[in-house]
């Protein structure tokens, strides 16, 4: 069986700089950070990192109806509203939508920690649950995300919700790559979600990973940085529809580029530290099913998440697959880390670059790390002729995936 060559048609965000895609790439292109200090988190008893880069406080109302949202998050309704972008882009129509052709794979850390805490709160000084809604169990279900853009946009093909954190959109890609490849979806939205909510930060807070530079947000996400003290978590959603070739080129659709190759591995040594062998096999495998050169690639966009450990052995693993001559960096320092989102939300910034030929670098990055200096962290926008990329993301628990994107010309 010859395996079906997969592209991308449509693309759809909810970022930390607001609705939609168009101010996604306005903040990242300005060289913005959407970093803050969050209001009302000062009170929370241990909490020393009190950053993060929430979504913008918009209307869901006048954007989805109640029968709809009385089941969603926070992070769902993101998912939705990044679905409907990107199936307008690719220009998906109902009868598409519903045809049993078309699938979803979306993922996030958890189910909404809203609404854990909305349920927890009623249910835990009473113990009782007569004072709980019915919606409140299908906001915080493991695949809450993929079961609402299901049910909004009428979808009726297979339905995927990888739960691997900062993998989980990722993950969706490459799913869906390996969905449409061997002919048993024509389409799939593919993508991850998540909020921020002061327990996740309180995680990453926990095990000394978070960034506690609270007197100076906008400075305080800085990949690959000598000064870099941690994580600071965001939240959005971002959607891309895959799609088969043979499909895309029948309904004439535009493409963004290609999927080429997916890398996927575990790294057993231990669920929290990074490890260079596993993420330097992600991508080599990713490089394997391309069935391409490592001098073909002209760009990595890395997972770095301002840790020190993280960072390094990325910038390590890098450097063994690719040398140090291609352009590496990281979007966390406008954005913020998006947990189950940030696969796809760095995705369709990748892609932007590869439409645009310019590489973004990485935001705040004043004094690079030497023990990371030896590939190229450039610092200033750089124009130049991109086409085929990698685009890395590792997650907490051993995952380690890396993607191969090539721009469609």
């Amino acid at each position: 069986m010859s395996l079906k060559r997969v592209v991308i048609t449509g693309c759809g965000a909810v970022s930390p700089f607001g609705l939609g895609k168009k101010a996604l790439f306005d903040g990242i292109w300005a060289g913005h950070s959407a970093v803050q200090v969050m209001p009302g988190w000062g009170h929370i008893k241990g909490l020393k990192s009190l950053l993060a880069a929430p979504v913008p406080d918009f209307d869901s109302k006048e954007l989805l109806p109640r029968s709809l949202r009385r089941t969603m998050g926070p992070m769902g309704i993101y998912a939705a509203l990044a679905a409907k972008e990107a199936v307008n882009d690719a220009g998906l129509d109902e009868t598409k939508l519903a045809s049993g052709s078309v699938g979803v794979a979306i993922g996030s850390t958890t189910g909404s920690p809203t609404a854990y805490e909305d349920f927890y709160r009623s249910f835990l000084p009473t113990e009782a649950i007569d004072q709980v809604k019915s919606g409140e169990f299908f906001k915080i279900m493991g695949h809450s995300c993929a079961a609402n853009v299901c049910l909004f946009l009428g979808i009726n093909g297979e339905q995927w919700s990888p739960v691997s954190a900062c993998t989980s959109a990722s993950q969706a890609i490459g799913l869906g790559y390996l969905l449409i490849q061997a002919g048993r979806q024509q389409a799939m939205l593919c993508g991850g979600a998540d909020e921020v909510h002061p327990s996740v930060t309180g995680v990453f807070d926990v095990v000394r990973a978070a960034s506690c530079r609270n007197d100076d947000p906008a400075v305080s996400s800085r990949p690959f940085d000598r000064d870099r003290d941690g994580v600071v978590c965001g939240g959005g959603s971002g959607v891309l529809v895959l799609e088969s070739y043979d499909s895309a080129m029948t309904r004439g659709a535009a493409i963004y580029g290609e999927i080429l190759g997916f890398g996927h591995v575990n790294d057993s040594k231990h669920i929290a530290n990074p490890h260079e062998e596993s993420m330097t096999r992600a991508m080599e495998n990713a490089l394997n099913d391309a069935g391409i050169d490592r001098a073909e690639v002209d760009y990595v966009n890395a997972h770095a998440t301002s840790t020190e450990l993280g960072d390094v052995a990325e910038a390590r693993a890098i450097l063994s697959v690719v040398g140090k001559n291609t352009p590496v960096s990281s979007v966390k320092g406008h954005i913020g880390h998006t947990l189950g989102a940030a696969g796809s939300l760095e995705t369709i910034i990748v892609l932007e670059m590869l439409a645009r030929q310019e590489l973004v670098p990485t935001l705040n990055l004043d004094n690079p790390d030497p023990r990371c200096g030896e590939i190229d962290l450039f610092r200033q926008l750089k124009k130049q002729k991109i086409s085929t990329v990698i685009k890395n993301n590792f997650a907490l628990g051993g995952v380690n995936v890396a993607l191969v994107i090539r721009r469609f010309a």
